[in-house]
């Protein structure tokens, strides 16, 4: 039973060491993986880091090849228009629930003066991502910008949101570091904060829309030179959900990593 666990435990963490380095492109995306070279490199034995690599073909960052390896996943203009599609409903009801939590705390006379700690850790990263932005730290930026999104869903209360949301983060994580993040962009967090702050539900709501949208253009234009005709066209610009880059639960990994 021990052994079992500390396997476990060594598995997760080859998986989390896996994850960092494909979001932070250590390993490129189209990146062969070989097991060996992996295991090599994180210093573990073979049979946690194959575990790790057929999670993470559950997860989507990696997809299996025809000859048994692994490589990180290629993002293909459909994969982004599915990630936005999911994480457009998801987010804006996340911050509807955030401002009402917000607004419930503030009407509950129980609760005195005190800030929820959520809305506390919030507010704690927008200053990370401004300190990360005027050091120019791209990596340090994108986390920050994630777990922004990430408190949102926290200080909704909505444990199964959360658990939802837990499924694409890593690939929204590895999204926002593919693109550019303009200006106008870090402000709308900024907005939103105030929104939700105020416990003004449906302002929140309609200022993440705007923000998910404006995110979506962003990204189909940084990665694959599109000027405009997909960031605000109909169909593609719709509510819609966050699927991500839904990968299949395949085993089988046994080779994979080169070209990093």
């Amino acid at each position: 039973m021990a052994g079992s666990t500390e396997q476990t435990s060594l598995s997760a963490q080859a998986r989390e060491a896996v994850r960092q380095r494909i979001v932070d492109r250590r390993y490129a995306l189209g990146a062969r993986l070989i097991e060996r070279e992996v295991a090599e490199e994180l210093r573990m034995s073979r049979v946690p880091v194959r575990e790790a690599l057929r999670a993470l073909v559950a997860e989507g960052l990696l997809e299996l090849l025809p000859n048994s390896g692994v490589r990180v996943r290629r993002l293909e203009r459909a994969d982004v228009r599915h990630l936005y599609e999911v994480w457009e409903p998801l987010a804006v009801q996340a911050s509807r629930l955030a401002a009402r939590r917000v607004s419930a705390h503030a009407s509950d006379g129980s609760a005195g003066t005190a800030e929820l700690p959520e809305l506390a850790e919030l507010r704690a990263t927008l200053d990370h991502a401004e300190d990360a932005s005027r050091t120019d730290d791209g990596p340090r930026e994108v986390t920050a910008h994630t777990a922004f999104h990430e408190g949102i869903v926290a200080l909704s209360g909505n444990p199964l949101l959360a658990r939802t949301m837990e499924q694409l983060s890593w690939q929204l994580q590895l999204l926002f570091g593919l693109r550019a993040e303009p200006d106008h962009m870090r402000a709308q967090h900024h907005l939103l904060y105030r929104h939700i702050a105020a416990g003004d539900e449906e302002t929140a709501a309609a200022s993440t829309l705007l923000h998910v949208r404006d995110s979506r253009a962003v990204a189909l234009r940084s990665l694959f030179e599109e000027r405009g005709a997909e960031g605000t066209d109909g169909a593609d610009g719709a509510p819609g959900a966050e699927t991500g880059m839904a990968g299949g639960a395949g085993t089988g990994v046994e080779g994979a990593h080169q070209g990093r």
